[in-house]
């Protein structure tokens, strides 16, 4: 069944907002004043795909996609916020043509390219082969949102139904779903498409919450990634829509934070919202190695000043972590001196072991497929830019070619995890990608 941008999709709904958001603005609550609209009693928001928008500083925007959602036209208000961007990007801007396409596209590799993502839409189609993205997984291996992560059930393993926006509505109830035992509820700062959120679900967590500036970013997640993960499209250096909830919480900003002004208060909001659940900083890049860095980087000194105290790793050696089926060692500052990037982590004590569902290793009973930059057995990077940020890390362990046996694939595609699937599945030769990828 497919839907337009503002219809629900029964049995793709997210989960309910675990407390009730506030105006970035004013401060006030958001309350709902109609179908897909939010009011702080000064200005309304829109809701669209299920996503409450709550940028500042774009007025003519809002106004725009506000009063296309007043005359009925969600896909017109998904038009005029998916055209967004934020700062940084210095791509084209897509035809509101090619913006109506992707409304329709049945795959994420469809609506990436409809979008016009450009290299950002290859680091999303490809992140679950690149060298950071190991890093990631070995990082939350470590330092998971809770000791009992991977305790619940996984969700179903078929495929879901069409591409299904949440409902237009507010911020949901006062209180949210339970995290479940021993998992605390995450909050993702900077979330693009929703890998990590994804990853986190598979393995048992159920309070999600992911948080990006770009709308765009946000719609691939609703439609293609995470589409139970609650999202709200928002400015971390704003502030935030979101009060703390109110328990501990587990904050994670992967692969972004170097990009963003203020950081100090960022980390200070984000430390707040923890109350003492755990903060976690990935992949931040270190000024001191010279090289194309985009962004604001800082030294290792002056990441480990905004979270006093934090353990600190070398990104590369987490990525080697997870390829080697090892535990990742801190190191200090003096040691972070050569490393590209460096990843922080302030939370209680990690567990002894990983757990049988644990984000560093595949879930047992999901179907897994060849990687997609494998046509006809032979490796092929995605772009220029990806080859030359990602390639020369990836080499280390996606082989040039391959020739998988249709035994071992019929076991991929079973998610039987026999010592060949899950050592493939380790090098990310065969992968856990969404079912509409």
């Amino acid at each position: 069944m497919k839907a337009a941008a503002g219809r629900t999709v029964p049995g793709r709904a997210p989960a309910p907002l675990a407390s009730g958001l506030v105006s970035p603005v004013n401060g006030a609550p958001l309350r709902a004043c109609g179908p897909g609209l939010l009011t702080d009693g000064e200005r309304r928001w829109p809701v669209v795909a299920g996503i409450p928008w709550l940028r500042t500083g774009r007025e003519e925007l809002r106004e725009r996609a506000v009063r296309a959602v007043e005359e009925g036209d969600p896909d017109g208000a998904a038009l005029v916020l998916l055209a967004d961007a934020d700062d940084w990007w210095d791509g084209p801007a897509p035809s509101p043509a090619t913006l109506r396409g992707a409304l329709r596209a049945t795959g994420l590799r469809e609506a990436v390219t409809l979008l016009g993502m450009g290299r950002v839409g290859d680091y999303f189609l490809h992140r679950w082969s690149d060298p950071t993205w190991l890093a990631v997984l070995a990082l939350t291996a470590r330092h998971s949102p809770g000791a009992g992560a991977g305790t619940g059930p996984p969700p179903e393993t078929g495929p879901g139904p069409g591409p299904g926006p949440g409902p237009e509505t507010g911020p949901g109830p006062e209180t949210g779903p339970e995290a479940g035992p021993g998992l605390l509820s995450v909050l993702e700062l900077a979330c693009g498409a929703g890998h990590l959120l994804r990853e986190l679900e598979l393995r048992g967590h159920r309070d999600l919450t992911g948080v990006d500036v770009v709308f765009a970013k946000l719609w691939l997640a609703r439609h293609f990634v995470a589409p139970r993960a609650r999202l709200v499209c928002a400015d971390a250096t704003a502030p935030w829509p979101l009060p703390p909830p109110g328990r501990p919480a587990y904050v994670a900003c992967h692969d972004a934070l170097y990009f963003l002004p203020h950081k100090a208060e960022v980390v200070r909001r984000a430390v707040a919202y923890a109350a003492g659940g755990g903060v976690v900083l990935g992949h931040c890049h270190n000024s001191l190695v010279p090289g194309p860095v985009s962004g604001l980087p800082l030294d290792p000194a002056g990441w480990r000043s905004l979270l006093p105290g934090a353990l600190c790793y070398d990104d590369a050696e987490l990525t080697r972590a997870l390829l080697e089926g090892s535990v990742p060692e801190p190191r200090t500052v003096a040691e972070l001196a050569g490393s590209e990037a460096l990843a922080l982590v302030a939370t209680p004590a990690p567990p002894a072991g990983y757990g049988p569902l644990s984000p560093d290793r595949p879930v047992p009973g999901r179907p897994l497929r060849l990687n997609p930059l494998y046509r006809d057995g032979v490796l092929h990077w995605p772009g220029d830019r990806w080859r030359e940020e990602y390639g020369p890390g990836a080499a280390a362990y996606l082989p040039d070619r391959v020739d998988l046996s249709p035994g071992l694939l019929a076991d991929a595609r079973a998610g039987r995890l026999t010592p060949e699937v899950t050592a493939l599945a380790r090098r990310r030769v065969l992968l856990d990608l969404p079912e509409r990828w």
